[in-house]
């Protein structure tokens, strides 16, 4: 018996909005619209970790790719 999956990213997907308000600028921006520094400082990075390195190491590979002082993870990196 074959079971044939469509990858994730070849499905259409819509984006469904019941609302729209505008953004005070007193309490910050729309994400799209936000600086690289700024999705950085509040942002989340989801990375796909290869077997192989440690948490620790990629937090550190991290950390020095993009210059910042702070990164850590939550969590388990390590593959099942």
């Amino acid at each position: 018996m074959s079971t044939s999956l469509t990858p994730p990213w070849t499905i259409k997907r819509e984006v469904l909005i019941k609302d729209e308000e505008p953004t005070d600028p007193r309490y910050g921006c729309p994400p799209e619209k936000r600086t690289i520094e700024q999705l950085l400082e509040y942002g989340v990075i989801n990375l796909d970790k290869p077997p192989g390195p440690t948490s620790h190491e990629v937090v550190a590979w991290v950390k020095r790719i993009l210059g910042i002082e702070r990164a850590g993870h939550g969590g388990t990196l390590e593959p099942h």
